[in-house]
């Protein structure tokens, strides 16, 4: 008997049997798959596109949602959308590109698009990434448009438009066969930094789920240490939570042990969960959204500080409060990183762990106290973990925070266990408390103040998730 073209594991080349190709396109149920984009999305979507226009008026934008990136061979990574392009249109959908074509007193926007591979389409059988008999259904271009209050083209209608001259941010611009443009990239940073009344609400909604993903992964911390799952148990823990309640995580989660606790991003987490030493967990739930929240805090993976660990905790916690006392409106950005490292530096000097004087430590040309923390304390927060981080420094540093403004303060300590310059019952000990701030028109409200940032209260809320 003849073999088949194709009787094994790779690419299928069924294009080239008439037979299969005419019964594979028949016989198919069809009906309208519809879009559903997250409550209120298309609306803010459309506020942040009116925002964008006043600032680049008689501008051609384009900006892409992206493609999933290879993860290895013909296996991609998760598609997730370019952050701009989703605050722009409030969907996800790959390979699309948004165009604002301006007009007198504003820009009309229009979505392109790749239709979806129905059947009786080639690419229905024969595109493993995107067909859908691989994949399943999806909504198409009249969907995506109802859904969006947007016109929606197909992609290939792309190449008869002229963008010469069309901004387009860096990350972009290659893919779109355009100069990159930073102007663009800074105009949707600078927007981004004050967060309207629905981008707060996803906040909320991702922290809220952040705080329950770190009460389920304090559960499982006797678990981790008698089974000898160790940091992968707590990391997974974190991660199915944060896919069953949100899109995933922000970012890749940290859990870090013992001497594992002073590597500022331990994502490996590949070690013994330590009965008797800290356990730092910086961990964020991304909304559906695609906004995330950013949560760090420190527990004694045996429900209670030893004196050395609680005096470390302790002088974390006091510059942690130091920093949010100075988080209000009209306040500059920066402010909040001198108030609290200026409690770090005088901790460090008491202990006798700087080389010279409080103020030397301070000054530009000394930051001596920064081998223990050599990382900032803080950043915007929003659709991106380092929220606006296309942004120039003058358009931050030196600004007034102002209302609606959503930023971390997460001081730390930090005494790798290789540090010979702190005494040997320091060494090995790895502290950060970080919490997601909102400013308000009178002061700031902590979104994860639902976890405590006290020793005895973090004992004591370690336990209790416990029992």
């Amino acid at each position: 008997m003849t073999r088949p073209p194709y009787a094994g594991t790779r690419y299928p080349k069924l294009t080239e049997t008439p037979a299969f190709t005419e019964y594979i396109a028949t016989g198919w149920g069809t009906g309208p798959v519809p879009a559903t984009p997250v409550p209120g999305a298309p609306e803010a979507a459309a506020a942040h596109r009116d925002r964008l226009s006043a600032r680049l008026p008689g501008e051609t934008i384009a900006v892409a949602a992206g493609t999933a990136p290879v993860r290895n061979d013909d296996n991609d990574y998760a598609f997730r959308a370019d952050s701009s392009f989703t605050w722009l249109t409030g969907a996800q959908i790959e390979g699309a590109v948004l165009v604002m074509a301006p007009r007198p007193g504003g820009h009309d926007a229009r979505l392109f698009m790749p239709p979806p591979f129905r059947p009786g389409d080639t690419g229905f059988f024969a595109n493993a990434a995107h067909g859908e008999l691989w994949v399943g259904a999806s909504p198409g271009l009249p969907e995506w448009a109802d859904a969006l209050g947007l016109a929606v083209a197909p992609l290939a209608d792309l190449d008869g438009l002229d963008l010469t001259g069309a901004l387009a941010t860096a990350t972009q611009a290659a893919a779109l066969g355009l100069e990159p443009s930073p102007l663009l990239d800074r105009r949707l940073s600078q927007l981004r930094m004050v967060k309207d009344d629905w981008e707060i609400a996803q906040l909320r909604e991702a922290v809220d789920a952040t705080v329950a993903g770190f009460a389920a992964v304090a559960a499982e911390i006797p678990h981790a240490i008698a089974d000898g799952l160790g940091e992968r148990w707590l990391q997974g823990t974190f991660d199915r939570h944060a896919r069953t309640f949100g899109n995933g995580t922000g970012y890749t989660t940290i859990v870090g042990s013992g001497p594992h606790a002073p590597t500022l991003h331990w994502v490996r987490c590949d070690g013994p969960v330590l009965p008797d030493e800290v356990l730092l967990l910086d961990m964020g739930v991304e909304a559906r959204s695609l906004y995330t929240a950013d949560v760090t805090r420190t527990l004694p993976a045996s429900g209670t500080f030893n004196p050395r660990q609680r005096e470390v905790h302790d002088l974390v916690e006091q510059a942690h409060r130091a920093g949010l006392a100075q988080i209000k409106p009209g306040i500059e950005y920066l402010d909040f990183h001198y108030a609290a490292m200026e409690v770090i530096a005088t901790g460090l000097h008491d202990w006798g762990l700087l080389p010279v004087s409080v103020d030397e430590a301070l000054s530009p040309e000394g930051q001596q106290h920064r081998r223990y923390l050599a990382c900032g304390i803080g950043h915007h927060l929003g659709l991106d973990v380092h929220d606006c981080s296309k942004a120039e420094y003058e358009d931050y540093m030196g600004a007034e925070l102002e209302p609606g403004v959503v930023m971390t303060v997460e001081p730390g300590l930090y005494f790798h266990a290789n540090d010979l310059t702190v005494p040997p019952e320091l060494r090995g000990i790895g502290v950060r408390l970080e919490d997601d701030v909102l400013v308000t028109d009178t002061g700031s409200e902590v979104l994860s103040a639902a976890l405590p940032i006290d020793a005895e209260g973090i004992e004591t809320w370690t336990k209790a998730q416990q029992s």
